[in-house]
């Protein structure tokens, strides 16, 4: 892996969220544990999983099963609203302790403000990333790959050298290479809610791929 050596003051970090910093399969395990524990039913974020797992829909098929006196936007209003069960795991929190020592750190996320704000919060992000530069796509009115979410960072902090973290190749890396970010993709471990399709062309692709985010620090020299 080739390394780079810049200079501190001019690099600028952003990462992804979900299935970057934290597995998006945990927020999903505790949104079910939520609604599970709203109606009353033990087991019922068992059965939610195992419906999606197969492709199902699994609200539609709690309120087939069940009665429980809530409806599907209801259900959906509990999982976008709860607080998450999730954190950091150690190689993420290595990861984020050394580089913001090295340089600007940044998120864009795309999702609804109060969940993936919900989601932010639990992982303790702000610990590392100042909040004005945590851009939700919902609040924030683009998402990615909009240029906007890119352009934002090149503005407030000129003349830098850009990397961006993500996992999700149709969208996370396209504007960012258009733009000379150096791009870095997170590899699917098994456990991403979405399939990870490497196959894609050219100008979808990162420039790097690493096995776990403290390897990202080998990149960021």
């Amino acid at each position: 892996m080739t390394k780079m050596s810049l200079s501190t003051k001019n690099k600028v970090i952003v990462f992804d969220l979900d299935d970057t910093l934290y597995k998006e399969i945990d927020f999903v395990k505790s949104g079910f544990h939520a609604i599970a524990s709203a109606i009353g039913i033990e087991g019922a974020q068992d059965e939610l999983l195992n419906w999606l797992q197969h492709g199902e829909n699994a609200f539609e098929k709690l309120t087939a099963k069940y009665s429980i006196g809530y409806s599907i936007s209801e259900l959906l209003q509990i999982y976008r609203s709860h607080i998450p069960d999730i954190y950091l795991d150690n190689d993420a929190e290595e990861c984020l302790n050394t580089l913001k020592e090295k340089a600007r750190l940044g998120l864009i996320t795309d999702g609804r403000t109060l969940t993936q704000w919900n989601k932010i919060q639990a992982l303790g992000l702000t610990a590392f990333i100042q909040q004005e530069d945590i851009l939700v796509s919902e609040a924030f009115g683009y998402g990615k790959p909009a240029p906007q979410v890119y352009r934002f960072f090149e503005v407030k902090y000129p003349n830098c050298a850009y990397y961006y973290i993500g996992d999700n190749v149709t969208k996370d890396f396209v504007t960012a290479n258009e733009r000379g970010w150096t791009t870095v993709c997170l590899l699917d471990d098994g456990r991403n809610i979405h399939r990870q399709d490497m196959d894609v062309a050219k100008e979808f692709q990162p420039r790097y791929r690493v096995q776990k985010l403290s390897q990202v620090c080998s990149i960021i020299n």
